[in-house]
């Protein structure tokens, strides 16, 4: 070993999306967290470009959004594939009706240099090889370049990605379905007199897509010819002789940024957490990019996880707390599965399944079927468990962000979170429920957006674990706060 050893609370291995958004959740509860990353700098290309509704809805909670919001581009609709009709996110349950179009390499960017102004260590250069675990914590051995050193965490997060180490060292199991297709993509220049933006078709059914991008283009196509081994390179003869067998003609690609393969696989670890170890991101989940739902998932894995994961550092957390990262997200991991997957099989079909497309279209274009198609493709619809039963639209899911009256002035709901602890909402005029809890943040306010609603208790991620619509305090508030609410 080289260097002394390292000690913190929370290490992690993986500075993407869910890395990074999980280093500032820990940091704003004050727990000490170190990053590994293996590459010693930022990659030189972009994975993704978009963050959708649910993402901008939770970074907002953290004050992270309106940053991101002013560099990107806003686009009125949900991606989706397979689906020949436009999925709407006016009327859709979220304070963003919009996707943003914004380089996932820039999202990274922005979110580790919040993480290191908050205080989270960032190795670059550091690759975990090899961990153990006990009853008090996890030994990891990174390979630096230079040797090798130890770290010693009270946990372990796996965010390294779909070939994650930390998953397959923990003896999880990567349950799913294997590709049974391969796409090529591109970053390159093209004269797009010769291959126009959008998709372009040849005359033997094969496809192009060009995607505009700074710069260049985003080419891809489908890899009718994939190597044994997956992971060789993909070099631009290749993309070319894809690209001129799909148009029957040859267009000339030049000056390629990044190309990469990537197949249709669709596989969902067997648990989320196994000890001290968790998993979030690509380290847990794969699936088509269909929806381009990727770097969002992982950072709506990353904010459930992170005030679970604090909480339960600090001991303030019940015992079950951190179980219910599982729960929560594997089940949220499952439906995104089968949502990518059946955008493929819609994208695959025959002339003969026209029936099937036809009747999913009749459906979109009404402004119902249309809501909530997009709300389950974006994620909207995520709904947790909670203490008490009703309908009320908050129960359970991400609470809106209505403005509210303080005796202070004017505040917004998702403002109150920017500290990711849990609020209790006492809207009562006499603000009965204010006195019931000294562990959370309790506001008193008036909500003219809500006049039904008396009292709400918002888990840190902004996820709505238990509310009332009558001022009459009774033993639900206090096992919620047991449950969901630690100091």
């Amino acid at each position: 070993m080289s260097g002394s050893p390292l000690e913190t609370e929370v290490l992690i291995a993986g500075a993407g999306p869910a890395g990074l958004m999980l280093a500032v959740e820990l940091r704003l509860a004050g727990v000490a967290t170190t990053i590994v990353e293996r590459h010693p700098e930022r990659p030189g290309y972009c994975r993704g470009f978009n963050l959708n509704a649910r993402s901008l809805d939770l970074l907002a909670r953290r004050g992270l959004a309106d940053a991101l919001i002013a560099e990107g581009h806003r686009v009125p609709n949900a991606a989706v594939g397979g689906i020949d009709t436009t999925l709407l996110l006016a009327g859709t349950a979220t304070d963003h009706p919009f996707t943003l179009g914004i380089p996932q390499s820039r999202v990274e960017e922005y979110l580790e240099e919040h993480a290191v102004e908050l205080g989270a260590e960032l190795l670059r250069g550091h690759e975990l090889r090899v961990f153990t675990q006990d009853g008090t914590g996890v030994t990891a051995t990174v390979h630096t370049g230079h040797g090798e050193r130890e770290i010693r965490a009270r946990f372990l997060a796996g965010c390294d990605g779909g070939r994650s180490v930390v998953r397959k060292q923990a003896g999880i199991a990567f349950p799913g379905t294997a590709a049974t297709m391969y796409a090529l993509l591109g970053d390159v220049e093209v004269d797009l007199d010769e291959l126009p933006l959008g998709v372009t078709h040849g005359p033997d059914g094969g496809s192009v897509f060009v995607i505009p991008r700074p710069g260049h283009v985003r080419i891809v196509t489908r890899d009718g010819n994939p190597p044994a081994d997956k992971d060789t390179p993909v070099t631009l003869e290749i993309l070319q002789d894809q690209v001129d067998a799909a148009l029957g003609r040859h267009v000339e690609l030049r000056a390629p940024r990044w190309m990469t393969r990537f197949g249709d696989a669709a596989r969902l670890a067997e648990r989320y957490r196994e000890g001290r170890v968790l998993l979030a991101g690509d380290a847990a989940h794969i699936h088509p990019p269909a929806g381009a739902i990727g770097v969002n998932v992982a950072l709506d894995d990353a904010v459930n996880l992170g005030w679970k994961l604090a909480a339960t550092v600090r001991g303030t957390a019940p015992a079950h707390l951190l179980d219910t990262y599982h729960t929560e997200r594997h089940a949220a991991g499952a439906r995104i599965l089968a949502n990518t997957r059946a955008q493929v099989l819609l994208g695959e079909l025959s002339e003969a399944d026209d029936p099937v497309k036809n009747l999913l279209a009749r459906i979109a274009r009404h402004p119902a079927g249309n809501r909530a198609l997009t709300e389950v493709v974006v994620g909207l619809d995520a709904r947790y468990e909670t203490v008490v039963a009703g309908e009320h639209p908050w129960l359970g899911r991400l609470a809106p962000d209505v403005p509210l009256t303080t005796s202070t002035g004017e505040t917004r709901l998702a403002t109150l979170l920017h500290r990711a602890r849990p609020v209790l909402l006492d809207l009562t005029p006499d603000h009965v429920f204010a006195s019931h809890s000294s562990t959370v943040d309790t506001v008193a306010a008036s909500c003219p957006a809500e006049p039904d609603l008396r009292a709400a208790l918002l888990r840190p991620d902004g996820h709505t674990a238990w509310l009332s619509t009558t001022p009459d305090v009774d033993s639900t508030l206090a096992m919620a706060l047991t449950t969901w609410a630690p100091a």
